[in-house]
């Protein structure tokens, strides 16, 4: 069984990250609960338990041009699908945190089951397992971006819109790695 999630769907900048995590039947990982109840710590401990412990596990994203061109739930789903795609090895089921399932190919239905799981990240070890290597990838990539635009403290608050990262909006405008098409945003990108 795989379990998928996102991270970064409410972010007003950088791509959101979709994580797939398959593992053998009665595998059980110590401390392995929804991202969200996590701290950073543990959540990179866990990931590479998770990455070790698991039979595959892929990663996968939706840009922040596709968030902007496609809205940010259908881009979610977009990522979730490329990490599905991504597993080297298809499951027989897989958990998809939420109401929404991603489109896959005809030929990849036939074999694997879908199951929408909503609050799955907190009921599925699967989908908490997926919930922290997407977080954790997406955070590091916040890292990155907080390099190459200074001053919007992305690492602190990894594009979210806390007071910070508003208040940076107002003095500097919006960077490229901010989704134009959120409100906060396009109210100082003048779109």
């Amino acid at each position: 069984m795989a379990g998928v999630d996102e991270a970064g769907r409410g972010a007003l900048a950088g791509p959101v990250v979709a994580a797939a995590v398959a593992f053998a039947a009665g595998t059980d990982i110590s401390g392995v609960r929804d991202s969200k109840l996590l701290s950073q710590r543990q959540r990179a401990a866990l990931e590479e338990v998770i990455r070790g412990g698991c039979l595959a596990w892929s990663v996968g994203l939706a840009t922040v041009e596709e968030i902007d061109r496609l809205n940010v739930l259908r881009a979610s789903l977009l990522a979730m699908r490329r990490a599905l795609l991504g597993l080297y090895s298809k499951p027989a089921l897989a958990r998809v945190d939420g109401p929404y399932l991603p489109e896959m190919p005809e030929r990849w239905r036939r074999d694997v089951e879908l199951d929408a799981m909503i609050g799955g990240d907190r009921h599925c070890p699967c989908i908490a397992a997926a919930s922290i290597l997407a977080k954790e990838w997406r955070d590091r990539l916040m890292r990155r971006l907080d390099l190459e635009w200074p001053g919007y403290r992305l690492a602190e608050h990894k594009g979210y819109a806390v007071p910070a990262h508003r208040a940076a909006l107002e003095r500097l405008g919006a960077s490229p790695a901010h989704r134009r098409s959120f409100r906060p945003v396009r109210a100082v990108a003048g779109g």
